[in-house]
């Protein structure tokens, strides 16, 4: 099981023995690597990062590059103050999930190398990681709970009423700058956090609890190992990072696939190529992530061959099919529509022999009349093949 980046992983503890307020750290960082978190840290409610990233917020949906993400402008009270978000918190436990099934290989661009097939993004393969995440961090929760009653000498709050609250993705919370404070690792120029020993292919996860262990101004970041490289920055097809630690959303293939609805501006389907489903370039790419380590929690493991699903069996898929096959999975919060619409993008930047040509070009126009935003999509893809074949 991987370590933390900067604690050493605690053996097992007997809790009957407490001493300190850092041996309950320790063996509540032993009970979440038990639970298949590969990392854990810890942050106060009240510590000043939150209304420091408010305002950094701000100045960037002030810039525009929220792209239609306008629910950004909603709660910044609450992400100043996350207190408010859980009355009685006083803690959050930050925690890390590794998520690859596979490990790719270091720092080259595999995906582009599978031109008819539908690359979906690495950590939507599997179940929903919100579910599974949170699932976890329940459990520690409970853990937690159970060792109450050999805390109570500590002046934490064990003796009051427990309160807790799990999240991931899932509220206005700074998750990966809580996570960064935390030590779990560093800002990278791409915004996404790396682990030093880890690399970036993992989902955040946090834990509010109303037990006391950290004070309002405590953090313990890891240094920045990015140095002068700019890998993330150079091979992103959209150029969406527009400077070191600046994403212009509305432009990240992540964006316009998953969260983006209606037309996609055609200045950008090219460079979608065969990504139904988000975009790992920028990950990829990351020498850190030739450190990168396999899931250790059975959810990740693809479900109905989405590590190696053709893009005409996907455009083929109709809408219960559809249904069926995102069940429990992130893929589902893009909508039949539009995985439709990533979907005739990609046949357009497919490369079949002659023959499978005609037969894609026959299957984009047998969609043809199902929603005119779609029918855009589809002539564009079918130009796109065509050009291709008279080039």
């Amino acid at each position: 099981m991987t370590k933390p980046s900067s604690l050493s992983q605690p053996s097992r503890i007997d809790s009957t023995t407490l001493p300190d307020v850092d041996t309950v750290k320790d063996w509540i960082r032993a009970k979440a690597y038990e639970l298949g978190f590969a990392d854990c840290g810890f942050l106060s409610v009240h510590h000043p990062l939150f209304a420091e990233q408010t305002q950094a917020l701000k100045a960037w949906l002030d810039q525009g590059l929220h792209g239609t993400l306008d629910f950004m402008h909603n709660n910044h009270e609450l992400r100043a103050n996350p207190h408010k978000l859980v009355d009685g918190a006083k803690t959050i436990i930050s925690v890390r999930m590794d998520y690859l099934h596979t490990l790719p290989a270091p720092r080259r661009i595999e995906d582009n190398e599978r031109p008819n097939h539908a690359i979906i993004a690495r950590y939507a393969r599997g179940r929903d990681y919100h579910k599974t995440v949170r699932q976890q961090l329940k459990k520690l929760a409970r853990a937690i709970e159970s060792e109450l009653p050999n805390w109570t000498h500590l002046s934490i709050g064990a003796d009051k009423p427990f309160v807790f609250r799990p999240f991931s993705d899932s509220a206005p919370i700074f998750e990966r700058p809580i996570a960064d404070a935390a030590g779990l690792g560093w800002t990278g120029k791409h915004t996404l956090l790396i682990n030093r020993q880890a690399g970036s292919f993992f989902n955040l996860g946090e834990l509010f609890i109303s037990l006391d262990l950290m004070g309002d101004t405590e953090s313990h970041p890891v240094k920045v190992h990015c140095g002068s490289c700019t890998a993330c920055m150079d091979i992103c097809p959209t150029k969406a990072i527009i400077a070191p630690y600046t994403l212009d959303a509305g432009a990240c293939i992540s964006y316009l696939t998953i969260e983006h609805k209606g037309s996609i501006d055609v200045k950008y389907r090219k460079a979608i190529g065969n990504r139904i489903f988000g975009c790992d370039d920028c990950q990829l790419i990351c020498p850190w992530n030739r450190y990168a380590k396999l899931a250790t929690v059975a959810d990740y493991a693809p479900r109905h061959g989405l590590d190696e699903v053709r893009l005409l069996d996907v455009w083929a898929w109709d809408e219960d099919e559809f249904l069926t096959k995102t069940e429990g999975s992130p893929l589902r919060r893009t909508g039949y529509l539009n995985l439709l619409r990533n979907t005739a993008i990609a046949l357009g930047n497919s490369r079949p022999d002659d023959t499978a040509k005609a037969d894609t070009i026959k299957a984009l126009r047998s969609r043809l009349g199902m929603d005119a935003m779609l029918d855009e999509h589809i002539y564009w893809a079918i130009d796109e093949l065509i050009a291709v074949h008279d080039a």
